[in-house]
């Protein structure tokens, strides 16, 4: 189980028909006894933001944060399709809704595949009655396989919070950069908590998880994680449940990382030493963009010189007669000039699939880490076109 591990929740998935291989690719969440519960979520901040998105911000804001279902489809987005996109997305919460027997205000929805293409919204609520039907404390892995897109594996988790239960599912490997990524998140927990609990935990939960993820710098339109509470544990103390819903990002967030589209390294790229945190993270978030670094990574190759002239040219406090840098843990420059080491340990450290690079800018006590990947071929040949 994941997304159904914490009690009073149901999950379902079925193919609908909406991809053209024939894979699942509807998806349900479900209070198990109908009725609605606390529920809170985060998003996208691209503009360009999508219908689902649009719609299940304001069935929160309608319901004042609680809700009984999510329905998710994977292989169209419903971004960049006008009016008739939000009429799709409310669509397929009223085709829930009404299997269900509740307002189609308390219903959620999210969407992810291509973008600027029109639902198939007929074939959607044509599949709706057969995953409401599917729905079941064991569905939980349907559910997960039926969000996938270019993802290879399902992403789930359970944590124990000591007396409760977080459980989640997520989708993601491309379009990862922070505000999140193209990445849709439910996650679920026994906990009793109210709405303003859920997303204060969920704002704690995504800054150093899905927030700090940047495989290619793109954000896309349709990222949404959202928590739902079923009450069932009663209540918890609060710092308890905000760090085992940072623990089921995080988790989420890694095997996102482990599965990007065409990666062959997972990367944790730390800047320490800046002069202020939010220095830290422009670097970081900057070096973790740069394809030539990320070719090199994917090349096995410690090329310093390149984290280096990243970090002097990102418009943060940088001195080179302070700065190194440092593969597993091994100096490999010092002051901006290579630096005696054991050159077999950083190569067998490159060759591995997780690397550990830190950048010290010896100036202050500000610190951040970014999860992202190498750049490779099979990226681009993933990414070349819609088809």
């Amino acid at each position: 189980m994941s997304v159904t591990a914490a009690p009073g929740f149901v999950a379902g998935g079925v193919a609908a028909g909406i991809k053209p291989s024939g894979n699942p690719d509807l998806s349900l969440v479900a209070t198990a006894d109908g009725l609605p519960v606390a529920a809170a979520g985060v998003f996208t901040r691209n503009k360009m933001t999508a219908a689902p998105v649009i719609t299940t911000r304001a069935h929160l804001d309608a319901t004042n944060g609680h809700a009984v279902a999510v329905v998710l489809n994977s292989g169209n987005a419903n971004a960049a399709t006008g009016q008739q996109g939000l009429d799709d997305a409310e669509a397929m919460c009223a085709a829930v809704a009404a299997e269900l027997g509740v307002d189609a205000s308390q219903v959620l929805v999210c969407s992810t595949g291509l973008i600027g293409i029109p639902m198939p919204i007929d074939i959607i609520k044509a599949g709706i009655p057969a995953v409401v039907a599917a729905r079941s404390a064991d569905g939980g892995q349907a559910a997960a396989i039926a969000i996938m897109t270019t993802d290879t594996v399902a992403k789930q988790v359970v944590i124990d919070g000591g007396g409760f239960v977080v459980g989640g599912m997520a989708k993601g490997a491309a379009m990862l950069s922070p505000n999140m990524a193209t990445m849709l998140a439910v996650l679920t927990t026994d906990a009793a908590a109210t709405p303003e609990q859920l997303k204060a935990a969920l704002v704690y939960g995504v800054a150093d998880s899905f927030n700090a993820l940047d495989v290619d710098g793109c954000t896309s339109t349709n990222d949404t994680v959202l928590l739902l509470a079923s009450g069932l544990a009663g209540p918890v103390d609060e710092a308890a449940l905000n760090d085992a819903v940072a623990n089921a990002c995080a988790s989420l967030a890694a095997q996102m990382c482990a599965d990007a589209e065409g990666a062959t390294k997972v990367v944790r790229m730390t800047v320490t030493g800046a002069v202020s945190d939010a220095e830290a993270l422009i670097g970081a978030r900057y070096v973790s963009r740069s394809n030539l670094v990320k070719c090199s990574w994917y090349g096995c190759d410690p090329y310093w010189g390149r984290i280096a002239s990243d970090l002097g040219s990102c418009d943060i406090e940088f001195d080179p007669s302070k700065f190194s840098v440092s593969y597993g843990g091994i100096t490999v420059c010092r002051a901006a000039i290579d630096a005696e080491h054991d050159a077999g340990a950083v190569v067998a450290h490159m060759a591995g699939r997780n690397l550990e690079i830190v950048a010290d800018l010896g100036l202050g006590s500000g610190t951040a880490t970014i999860l992202t990947n190498d750049l490779s071929h099979a990226y681009i040949d993933e990414n070349m076109g819609t088809s």
